[in-house]
């Protein structure tokens, strides 16, 4: 049986800055820009309180919280820090997958450290980060990848969760399918007016139905519901894609679009130097527009050009209808390695 432990820094960046800023510590605070159409990156729990999230943009968040206060992240000292964190994982396993600067599993089903228990070596490793760099983190424990990140977020802040094997079964009947990484709220809704709402739900079903409401998401769906995850860590990670955008300063028209995707385009090409080695499958133009919604164009191609995106633009411009546009982006694909592939045998 393997052992998976979910390491999640508690609101990460924001820690930090009450860690170095002590004025900091007892206000609703968050980390990103101040602008009209900047977002922010994270909170501390004060400001959670007033319903401010991550990824909110900082105007919608200052009329839930008028006292939040925004601070610029300092993205260098993030990853000194992160890279800290990474040292002390690696005092009980070399099997690690990073997800984030914050944010990371590691396998332990072959440490001898803490006499083999991964329930000690998430209490050491979070000790450890305490005494060490003065920020907390949160764990789970399980037997896979799944179940270890929701149990990460069961006793947040610092705080740990155990998913032993004879609780597995238990603990994944009664839970609520919007807990499941990969459902979004709308997903949630979705499989809700259908009657699913706990994993005990997706139980009784079949993949052939689930596939109805969910497309290629159900096989993995209908496996999570009975918490079964196969997946190994993936210690080496490949980009898939690479991207740049710009939130503009202001709504713009669809004919100043060009403008913005000229500009982009350099620095796209600059940041695809350090992937040189690495196959482009496809080409792809993002837009925002000024309600909030988004669009995508995405098209197969070998190649990083300038007048394929400008075509692109065009066909996402047509889905404008007369919206201004507040972001503009650039994305390629890449070849993803080929490997094998192997699938649980589950009732269809």
């Amino acid at each position: 049986m393997r052992k998976i432990i979910h390491i999640d820094m508690d609101c990460f960046y924001a820690a930090v800055e009450m860690r170095d800023n002590p004025e900091y510590r007892d206000i609703p605070l968050a980390v990103g820009g101040s602008g009209p159409r900047s977002v922010l990156c994270t909170c501390n729990y004060q400001a959670r309180e007033y319903g401010v999230r991550s990824a909110m943009p900082a105007a919608k968040a200052l009329q839930l919280c008028p006292d939040l206060k925004i601070v610029d992240g300092r993205m260098a000292v993030y990853q000194e820090i992160s890279q800290k964190i990474r040292a002390i994982f690696l005092r009980y396993t070399d099997i690690i997958e990073p997800l984030s600067l914050d944010e990371a599993y590691l396998d332990v089903s072959d440490s001898s450290e803490c006499h083999g228990s991964a329930t000690l070596i998430a209490q050491q490793i979070r000790q450890e980060i305490f005494n060490e760099l003065n920020l907390t983190a949160s764990a789970g424990i399980a037997p896979n990848k799944f179940l270890a990140k929701i149990a990460s977020d069961e006793n947040k802040p610092n705080g740990q969760c155990v998913i032993s094997p004879d609780k597995v079964d238990s603990f994944v009947e009664q839970l609520p399918l919007k807990k499941i990484p990969g459902i979004g709220p709308k997903t949630a809704e979705k499989l809700k007016q259908f009657g699913y709402h706990t994993c005990a739900d997706v139980r009784s079903s079949n993949v052939s139905k689930l596939q109805q409401i969910v497309g290629k998401f159900a096989f993995s769906l209908y496996q999570r519901s009975f918490g079964l995850d196969e997946r190994e860590l993936e210690t080496s990670r490949l980009r898939k894609s690479l991207a740049i955008e710009t939130t503009l300063a202001h709504d713009i028209s669809s004919v100043e679009c060009a403008d913005v995707v000229n500009h982009l385009f350099p620095k796209l090409v600059q940041r695809l130097e350090k992937h040189s080695d690495r196959s482009i499958t496809r080409q792809g133009v993002k837009l925002k527009f000024a309600d909030f919604n988004q669009t995508t164009v995405e098209l197969q191609s070998q190649e990083c050009d300038l007048e394929f995106f400008l075509c692109l633009l065009k066909k996402a411009l047509a889905r404008a209808d007369n919206r201004g546009i507040r972001l503009v982006g650039l994305t390629l694909g890449f070849a993803e390695k080929e490997q094998g592939t192997s699938q649980l045998s589950l009732p269809i």
